[in-house]
């Protein structure tokens, strides 16, 4: 992969994206910590809600289906577009 794509891919040196990363990796780390909050307990609490909609019934299933998609109309062509507008100017 050349190194244009890898900088498009990334939206930068990906050597400095992984820096970012671990760095906002670690400053949430430590506001997880802070308001003593573990990795798991987020997993088990995406699944409970998940169960609790699956308990609901599927019209709450296909409800939540459609304010996703309802969002998904307004975010997702803006999101595309930004990219294109940075593409365009030649920003990575």
């Amino acid at each position: 992969m050349r190194q244009e794509s890898l900088y498009r891919l990334f939206g930068g040196s990906p050597g400095r994206v992984l820096l970012r990363l671990v760095f906002i990796s670690f400053v949430v780390g430590i506001i997880l910590s802070a308001i003593n909050l573990q990795p798991l307990e987020l997993i088990y609490w995406a699944r409970d809600v998940v169960l609790r909609i699956w308990d609901m019934g599927f019209e709450a299933i296909e409800r939540v289906g459609s304010y996703f998609l309802m969002g998904a109309i307004i975010v997702f062509p803006l999101w595309v577009l930004s990219r294109f507008l940075k593409l365009g100017r030649g920003e990575q």
